[in-house]
């Protein structure tokens, strides 16, 4: 037995469970001659440590963190105690005060496993410590393998022999397997397995032109050989998806081909989370109904072992689209995805590990202001996002808007921001964000206070949580767009009032009006709107967003110029639709900016007609306009914070009839909106009524435009979204925070 000595308790906080810390801290302590043990409990990782080199320990255990660890802070007090060498001991009770690790993308070691001639050589489900399934297989805390899906695979001797073993990268990797004991991938046709490797049979269908439903991480995708447009276009006919981007897959030196990416680019595409990133089409050509009328391309590199032995063997860019329903979450389960995708897929690329929770590739892109997430999900979330400075300790939930639903917690003064899942009128959409509301609260004991919600009152995410009993505090939307982008950015709750930039498609206003472009002067306790878009009627409602040139007539004749109305748009219903917009009838007034995008674009005959998904038309906009020289901006008029467009359709009529490229025109538009907004913004810094300037809002997520605004605040404080989306999937976050400094201020 070891004498008692005085030595150390250290608490470890932050994402420090299923990521290889305890064999670190187990190596550390050897490399230091540490005595003590280490053990997972509900709140992270506890260290019992004394004797040896405790001191450089101590510092190493944050400064060498493994590469998937976050550690948030290390607690050090006083220990006395008995120890013997150093041990990694059982995990304590189950609790859910830590974090669990969102999955990662394969690491280069199985990689070269799967691709060499050891045991694993061609196993799809190969994985280690620092890689592999966490958060998609996940039914439990704490984070051990019974609490997977992987509770069913029993380890083999030799899988055994690694996974107790603390020198090894596989100890403790719960979904650590092999081809004696694991999960087994086949290839299915009609109901019935194939016989033969499923890999290499997957590659000879996708090489003859077919499509295949292939089960990844978070839920199937659709496959098909990216280089072949006959078989792009049977996916779109099958799928009834004319416009839309389909995702590409393909390993870092196929990509290459295809796109140029820079130093930043390429770093995100080799992240552990693997987002989808958004590239310019550089290189050898690609069938252009990848994208149409876009300028970029969306890449992700194989991130699990299949999707790199799939690339491997088929030596092409491939198609990785959801796979679901038009509207519908990505299937998850095999039963489900036979039901479902039948009708999409020639065959299936099947296998028995189950899939615990659909989770969406996250989409991201640099832009000349550093990173952006325009969908937060697979490889981003659980993980989560310190509140700043001034918020107490308090546990609320909230529940975002109607479109890209996602929910937030906030607990231990950390916002857990959930993952992306859709529009939540779709039924099954609805049943994910009432199961996912069930699985947050059970898996992180969540037990809040209160519950905060947009303002519109059918917004089925409202009608929730006014259902869930719970003390109901509601958010308009677009001060919840400016409390996200403060919260992401750290703005302490006393850091004083910014100047918001808001501008995105819809959102209900504190006067009852739809809102969309918006200058706010506010921060988390509240707001003044001080500028907005000047309102025009939606003709037809909810049609309007579908039917750009529904928008583009409005903005026409409130410029005058109702006879170019009648020249661009013949046989249209132009006189029913303005008797609707005159009396009001399904015609409510709106300053959205989204339907000035629609508007301009329609002007320019893009997606005139109508879009097949939300945001085409404004993408195809930004596309022309992001290709354009820089050639000044389109007026717009301000009069006691009406921002009046009126003068821009002037100018574009002009331009129009002297024969002007449309490229020029788009970008004159996208500048003459980036400067009307940011000369009141930058008026009230000036004037010392705001400390710094936030842009928030779906329009933010259009690259030209939050550049060409950045630009034009000139060297005001500029706050922008980096880590969560500036569009509705960022609106919760927003929300909780309002709810938070509203609790303390009651």
């Amino acid at each position: 037995m070891g004498e008692t000595v005085i030595g150390r308790r250290i608490r470890v906080r932050g994402q420090v469970q299923g990521v290889g810390f305890r064999p670190f801290v187990w190596a550390l302590a050897r490399r230091f001659g540490v005595s003590g043990e280490v053990s997972n409990d509900a709140e992270g990782v506890l260290v019992l440590a004394c004797g040896g080199e405790l001191q450089r320990f101590v510092t190493a255990l944050r400064d060498e963190a493994p590469p998937l660890a976050r550690v948030d802070a290390v607690e050090v007090s006083g220990w006395s105690g008995r120890a013997e060498g150093f041990v990694i001991a059982a995990s304590g009770a189950a609790g859910a005060e830590t974090r669990v690790a969102p999955d990662a993308a394969t690491c280069t070691d199985c990689v070269a496993e799967i691709f060499g001639t050891g045991r694993r050589r061609g196993y799809a489900f190969t994985n280690c410590t620092n890689c592999g399934p966490r958060y998609t297989i996940l039914q439990g805390l704490p984070y051990d393998r019974a609490q997977t899906t992987m509770a069913g695979f029993a380890l083999c001797d030799a899988c055994r022999a690694e996974y107790e073993d603390p020198g090894d990268r596989r100890f403790h990797a719960q979904p650590v397997a092999c081809p004696a004991c694991g999960p087994r991938l086949w290839l299915e046709r009609g109901g019935a397995e194939v016989s033969g490797d499923g890999v290499a049979l997957a590659a000879r269908a996708l090489l003859a032109g077919e499509i295949l439903a292939v089960k990844g991480l978070g839920g199937f995708h659709l496959c098909c050989d990216a280089t072949q447009a006959e078989a792009v276009a049977r996916l779109r006919r099958r799928k009834r998806r004319p416009g839309k981007p389909l995702a590409l897959m393909a390993p870092l030196e196929v990509l290459e081909r295809f796109a140029r990416p820079s130093a930043e680019e390429a770093a995100l595409l080799q992240d552990p989370a693997a987002p989808i990133v958004l590239l310019p089409k550089l290189g050898e050509t690609l069938p252009e109904a990848l994208a149409p009328g876009q300028a970029q391309l969306g890449w992700v590199l194989p991130y699990t072992p299949l999707h790199h032995l799939l690339c491997a063997a088929v030596g092409r860019p491939l198609v990785m689209t959801s796979g679901n329903l038009s509207g519908e979450p990505q299937v998850i389960g095999n039963a489900e995805a036979r039901e479902k995708l039948a009708s999409f897929a020639d065959a299936f690329v099947m296998h028995d590990r189950q899939i615990a929770r659909r989770l969406d590739d996250s989409v991201e892109r640099i832009t000349p202001q550093g990173p952006m997430v325009l969908r937060r999900a697979r490889g981003r979330v659980p993980g989560t996002l310190p509140l700043p400075e001034g918020f107490a300790d308090r546990q609320v939930v909230a529940y975002g808007g109607q479109m890209k639903a996602a929910i937030c917690l906030v607990k231990n003064r950390q916002a857990l921001l959930g993952h992306h899942l859709g529009e939540l009128d779709e039924a099954l959409t609805w049943e994910a964000f009432l199961q996912a509301d069930r699985d947050f609260a059970a898996l992180f004991d969540h037990r809040p206070e209160a519950a905060a919600c947009d303002l519109h009152p059918e917004f089925r995410a409202s009608i929730h949580a006014r259902a869930t009993g719970l003390p109901l505090i509601e958010v308009q939307h677009h001060h919840a767009h400016l409390a996200a982008c403060l919260g992401e950015n750290l703005w302490p709750l006393a850091g004083g009032r910014v100047a918001g930039i808001v501008l995105d498609g819809l959102g209900l206003g504190s006067d009852g009006t739809v809102w969309g472009g918006e200058l706010l002067l506010g921060d988390y306790h509240g707001f003044e709107r001080r500028g907005w878009l000047r309102p025009a009627p939606l003709p037809g409602g909810d049609a309007a967003s579908r039917e750009p040139w529904r928008n583009l007539v409005m903005r026409l004749d409130q410029a005058g110029l109702g006879a170019e109305a009648e020249r661009l748009l013949p046989g249209r219903p132009l006189a029913l639709l303005r008797q609707m917009a005159e009396r009001g009838m399904n015609a409510p007034l709106s300053s959205s900016a989204g339907r000035l995008f629609d508007a301009f674009a329609a002007a320019l005959g893009i997606c005139a007609e109508g879009q097949s998904f939300e945001g085409e038309a404004a993408m195809r906009l930004e596309a022309l306009a992001a290709a354009a020289p820089e050639c000044g901006a389109y007026p717009f008029a301000s009069d006691g914070g009406v921002i009046d467009p009126a003068p821009l359709f002037a100018a574009w009529a002009e331009d129009a009839a002297a024969g002007a490229d449309p490229g020029v025109m788009a970008r004159r538009f996208h500048a003459g909106l980036a400067e009307a907004f940011a000369a009141p913004a930058r008026a009230l810094v000036d004037r010392g009524e705001a400390a710094a300037v936030a842009l928030s809002g779906g329009c933010f997520q259009n690259a030209l435009l939050l550049d060409l605004t950045v630009r034009a605040l000139g060297d005001v404080p500029v706050l922008i979204h980096r880590k969560t989306p500036a569009n509705d999937g960022g609106l919760a976050l927003g929300q909780a925070l309002v709810a938070l400094a509203r609790l303390e201020s009651a």
